[in-house]
């Protein structure tokens, strides 16, 4: 497995200020027309939402419904954490009404937003809490490098897999556009209710379905899966850390082979987005079944599902079989 390093110098992180100028001064017509660019100029008649990536443009379009125009920095398919923004995307930025993003995940957007004058920023991550995931796995306290010097932050990111912290974003969301459009608030408010009540009937969906395991360990290549962990009472053992390419320790697998003896695991998930030659590395050696576990970081033709939603139940029957669960 190739392990790219993501520690960059600000300076070979940062678009230059020149090409951005450069590159809105050809005037929004010229994006429009670069069909392969991820976010194309926004500046319609509606409320211009700028989404770093899959889960928060799914909430700036189920709560933003009619009333907004969303385009994603991230293409369907592509890893999030390798994300490098474009001077066409930074421009896209500078015409849009709001940026919805999730700090410390992807740090050219950190960086791009911070030097933006967009009118409403919305960070997700200051809309629930935080906690510090898979600093047991290899040396890899966070995995997502977002400063200068490459010091990480030590939080894990995957917040949208919880239900529960994302219906906490959704509802701060609600209320930022709410803020930055307030002609169409009424209807913000009514579509932020509406998906905070199923991301209630997902949290007990997975609570019930979760209840009565046989096993509470389920192995992942990919530490994302934390916040689920915790919240039903089950237990991630991560191949690599926060990083899904992250090369595991040769002790790090060893660890694995006799916990997944001493506790009866069945499975080794993967994700969608990465390689799933790890996984099968070590089922092969163990004898365990391999499967998939999607951190929904991005929707394609391999998803188990269309939206947020369907994968995230496919996600339950899949845990539920690998651990037993009634």
């Amino acid at each position: 497995m190739n392990v790219r390093r993501r520690t960059r110098s600000r300076a070979q992180r940062l678009i230059p200020a020149a090409a951005v100028a450069a590159v809105t001064a050809l005037g929004i017509g010229t994006l429009s027309a670069c069909s392969g660019d991820k976010a194309v100029a926004a500046n319609t008649s509606k409320f211009d939402v700028v989404a770093s990536f899959y889960p928060m443009a799914f909430l700036a379009e189920r709560i933003g419904g009619d009333h907004v125009h969303v385009t994603t920095l991230t293409s369907p398919g592509q890893e999030p954490h390798d994300l490098e923004i474009s001077p066409q995307q930074i421009a896209s930025l500078e015409e849009s009404d709001a940026v919805l993003y999730l700090k410390n995940l992807q740090p050219s957007v950190d960086d791009a937003v911070a030097q933006s004058s967009v009118g409403t920023k919305i960070d997700a991550a200051s809309l629930t809490t935080l906690e510090n995931h898979g600093s047991e796995v290899g040396g890899h306290a966070a995995g997502h490098e977002s400063h200068e010097d490459g010091e990480s932050t030590g939080k894990d990111p995957h917040i949208w897999l919880d239900p529960v912290r994302y219906a906490q974003v959704a509802e701060g969301v609600g209320k930022a556009f709410e803020k930055g459009d307030p002609k169409h608030a009424a209807d913000y408010r009514k579509n932020t209710a509406a998906l905070v009540k199923q991301l209630n009937d997902l949290n007990t969906a997975f609570e019930n379905g979760l209840a009565h395991p046989r096993s509470k360990v389920f192995i992942t290549t990919h530490a994302a899966f934390g916040y689920l962990a915790e919240r039903y009472g089950l237990t991630e053992e991560a191949v690599s850390g926060l990083d899904p390419e992250s090369e595991p320790s040769a002790a790090r697998v060893r660890d694995l082979e006799r916990m997944a003896r001493a506790d009866g695991v069945s499975t080794v998930f993967y994700e969608t987005l990465v390689s799933d030659k790890t996984a099968r590395t070590l089922a092969k050696d163990t004898g365990l079944k391999t499967d998939v576990l999607d951190p929904i970081e991005g929707i394609t033709g391999k998803s188990r599902g269309k939206d947020y939603f369907a994968v995230q139940r496919a996600n339950l029957k899949a845990l539920q079989q690998a651990l037993g669960a009634k």
